[in-house]
């Protein structure tokens, strides 16, 4: 008894580090949500806190896809492109201070699963520290980017802005006009931005740019821009209207065929019953055939008295009738 005492803390003392260290593990392969615009940045964070101070020239750290290509490689302190598929070369860039890893112009087909490895470079031997995933999802810029830009122009611009038109309204949208000179010819370039997005876009719209000089008489109209509603894709009403018919086809066949079988399964005792009740009067009509035949009614005794006297007169004699 004494010995099994002393064992048990011992076992217990076990199965919690054995609980702790997998609710590391857990922690640090739970995945993080990531979103990203269309041929924009996307972060994926690592989220590495470093907890024993190891310096970076004894970590190995790397960024790998849902399909095991590597993204980027931090191979002690130093980046190592070599392993780096060809895709994301020149693509990625890798905060070291917040443990982020940039991937630039993101792509549709970017979108999944990222896997953050970090290992310590021992003299024997490379221990697994840490992992982190992230699934990636990309959201498509339903925006229209526009610039319009005038290059070695004469005399300096004064005001550069859009005007968005449609069949109601005229619009005028000043933006931020960024203006560069020539310091040799004194010419002047200059370029305006705007973002215009589809959900704005209800009816055919016409954008110009308009540039206008010192003299305010003068103004550069630019050729128009046009932008359409997007018309939402129409439902395949036939193919929907045409399962409806069928369903309909099928429910109003079963209700028939029910219908039919229960009135066939009420039919089917009566049918027996009807056949006896012909064939009792039959067999009554038969019977009443016969007594007709053969029945002979019953006369009266005056009736058959005179019809012996009728008998017994001999032809030629007058009758012993008296009226």
């Amino acid at each position: 008894m004494a010995g099994a005492a002393k064992m048990g803390p011992r076992c217990t003392m076990g199965l919690s580090n054995t609980l702790f260290v997998m609710a590391l593990l857990l922690s640090g392969v739970a995945s993080l949500k990531i979103q990203a615009y269309f041929n924009e940045t996307a972060d994926l964070p690592c989220q590495f806190t470093n907890p024993q101070n190891i310096s970076p020239s004894e970590l190995v750290v790397f960024w790998q896809n849902q399909e095991k290509l590597v993204l980027y490689e931090l191979y002690l302190g130093k980046e190592k492109p070599d392993n780096v598929d060809p895709k994301y070369m020149s693509r990625t860039s890798f905060d070291q201070d917040n443990w982020i890893l940039r991937l630039h112009h993101v792509h549709i087909k970017d979108k999944g699963l990222y896997q953050c490895f970090i290992h310590h470079k021992r003299p024997k031997e490379l221990v697994h520290l840490y992992q982190k995933n992230s699934y990636l999802s990309v959201i498509e810029n339903s925006d229209t980017n526009l610039t319009c830009s005038s290059i070695h122009g004469y005399p300096e611009p004064k005001k550069m802005y859009f005007v968005l038109k449609t069949e109601n309204s005229s619009i005028e949208h000043d933006g931020i006009m960024q203006k560069s000179q020539d310091n040799v010819t004194e010419l002047y370039n200059v370029s305006i931005s705007l973002s215009v997005s589809s959900l704005d876009v209800t009816s055919n719209m016409s954008i110009f740019c308009i540039l206008q000089t010192e003299q305010m008489e003068t103004q550069l109209i630019s050729l128009p821009f046009y932008i359409a509603p997007k018309i939402p894709q129409p439902k395949d009403y036939n193919l929907w209207i045409g399962a409806m018919l069928l369903t309909s086809i099928i429910v109003w066949a079963l209700v028939f065929l029910l219908i039919r079988w229960k009135r066939k399964k009420k039919k089917q005792p009566g049918v027996s019953h009807e056949r006896e009740t012909i064939k009792e009067e039959r067999e009554e009509n038969e019977q009443t055939e016969e007594r007709v035949k053969f029945h002979v009614p019953e006369r009266s005794a005056e009736e058959a008295q005179r019809a012996v006297k009728s008998s017994k007169t001999p032809l030629g004699e007058k009758s012993a009738t008296h009226f």
